[in-house]
This record gives C-alpha cells, structure tokens and sequence, in this order.
C-alpha cells in the first residue's frame, strides 16, 4: 500500500523521477504526475484505466505561470483568473507545444488551474514542471476527498500519497473556456454559476457529451458508486420500492427518515447548506455504497448556489 504523509520534498522527489503521487486539492485529490513528461502522463491513464479520449487538467503554482503553457488568455478568462485563483477554477486556453498531446486527448486546448490548498501549491512551487492531475480514483468511480479514500482505491498502484486533510469544496473544479466570444462552463462544479456570471456576465452552460468530450470531466456517465443510483422524489421512489420487496438506501439533501435504519441514510446537509452538501456528496455516495442494499435512491436539490453542481454529479453517478 502507499505511504501517507506529509512530507513534501518526498512527493517532489518521486514526481520528479516520474513517479506518480496522489495530492489534496481545495476540490478533490487528484492522481499527479508530470505534465511534461509523456511517460509520467501515460501511467496516470493506465493507474485510472482512463479512456484517452478524456484530456487531464494542468496544475500550476501560480497564476504568473500561465503564459509558459497557453498561447493566450481573452481579457473575460482573464478575469475569473484574477477573481477565483488560486481556487476550484479552470480555464481551457489555447495550448502551448511543450504540453503533451497525450495530456489534452490531441485538442488544441488544454484545462489549466492554480490549487487553492497550501500543500499541494507549495509542493507545485517547489517543482519546475506543472502537474497533470485528474482524481485520484478509478475511472468513473466515487472522487477521493480524503487520503484514505486514496488509499482505499489506488493504494497498491501508488508509492505516496500527500496527506493534506479532508478536502475543503468536495466538488471537482467549474472548467469555463471560450466559443466565438461566448463564455462557456463546460463543467459545473465548486464555483457556482452566480459567481462566475457576476465576473464575466451571462454564461452559456453545455450539457455533458457521451464520448469525445471538449474538456475534461464532460462524461455523463461518472462519479458513479458501485450500488445503482436513482434520482427522483425520495418519497414516491421509497414507496414504490418497498411495495415491490427491494432494499434501499437514501441519500437526501437534509431530510431525515425515522422509519430508516440510520446505516441506510446520509443527509448531505441537515442545515440545508449547499457548500456542506458540496462537501459531503462523495462522502455519502461513498458510505451508501458500503450498505447491502439493492439499490440507492436520491433526490436533486434546488437549482441555486452550488445545488446545480451537485446534482450535475448526481445525475452523472445515476446515468448508468
């Protein structure tokens, strides 16, 4: 199994070598390797069993180093840069040559953000290549938000994982790129549509692709746990289910059910808090899916402030 710690120069040491670490983000861990070396990249998909068809984002430590990977940056990327970074942002910008193909599944652009935890962007500034970086997981399975999630899926695939504590969003990144002068989220994720829309002014949101996606995380099958998921109205699905003998598990937005036994249900957020339900999403798709049950039901939340994030995932952990 791979060793947990802290130790920086540790990590630096084996990326440097080629290795592969997995790293905490602000967002999710993700499985990092050097984005400049086609090899190091190469593992990362094999370690994910990820299609190659489905490019990485590139991890900087800072801000200043856009310049060295992207051809050019228009003035409104420009601004939810300087608005939202370091942070759960990306920005798909026209690339430079020295990032590999193999890095962008061969489009001209490539995903680029600057990680908003103290670890991970020291461990960034201390290295003299940017980091490719997916999450640390198996391919379309649960993200990892804590080392230990890490270690339970890719542990024996991996010399080190970097330990920086329970990941502080719990949603992969808003990647927001440009179309014929129309700004773009290609991803919804840890920074919500208002506030991305307060920088840059309307936004045009693409719904996932099912093959060839224009940017990383545009599958619609994904985040999925290994138990059925569906979504619905929990409480014409839980009737429904128990007249025809099947036993289930519920994952609610804050809701409580007495009449369930307490292992069969996670409330994401009994306070109603959307940046809460944000951060225990995986967490509880991950305790539903230790149950025995049959199936997991689960229900959206209302479409504002990071709600429309989260039940992207949902949607997408349901798809199958």
């Amino acid at each position: 199994m791979a060793e947990i710690g802290k130790d920086i120069e540790k990590a630096a040491a084996l990326l440097s070598s080629g290795k592969l670490v997995a790293i905490p983000t602000e967002t999710v861990y993700g499985l990092a390797g050097n984005a400049l070396d086609e090899q190091a990249v190469l593992s990362i998909f094999k370690t994910k069993k990820r299609p190659s068809f489905d490019p990485l984002i590139v991890h900087l430590g800072d801000k200043a180093q856009l310049s060295d990977y992207v051809k050019e940056v228009p003035v409104e990327l420009e601004e939810l840069a300087s608005k939202f970074w370091p942070g759960p942002l990306t920005l798909l910008l026209p690339k430079r040559g020295m990032i590999p193909d193999l890095v962008t599944s061969g489009l001209d652009t490539v995903g680029i953000r600057v990680p908003r935890h103290p670890l991970t962007r020291e461990l960034l500034q201390s290295l003299d290549f940017p980091l490719a970086a997916p999450s640390a997981n198996p391919f379309g399975y649960i993200s990892p938000t804590s080392a230990l999630h890490v270690q339970d899926q890719l542990g024996d695939k991996l010399p080190y994982i970097l330990d920086g504590g329970t990941c502080e969003v719990g949603l992969e990144s808003t990647i927001v790129g440009m179309e014929q002068g129309q700004v773009i989220i290609y991803r919804l994720g840890g920074i919500a549509v208002d506030r991305i829309e307060s920088a840059v002014g309307k936004v045009l949101i693409l719904p996932q692709s099912s093959s060839n996606p224009k940017s990383p995380g545009m599958l619609k099958s994904h985040y999925a746990p290994g138990i059925p998921m569906v979504l619905g109205n929990l409480d014409e699905l839980m009737t429904k289910y128990r007249q025809k003998g099947i036993v289930f598990a519920v994952l609610s937005f804050n809701r409580s059910f007495p009449e369930l036994p307490q292992e069969l249900q996670f409330a994401l957020s009994p306070a109603g808090d959307y940046d809460e339900a944000a951060r225990n999403l995986f967490q509880g798709m991950r305790f539903l899916d230790r149950t025995k049950v049959e199936i997991i039901l689960a229900e959206e939340l209302p479409e504002i402030h990071l709600g429309k994030a989260i039940n992207d995932r949902l949607r997408r952990a349901s798809a199958k």
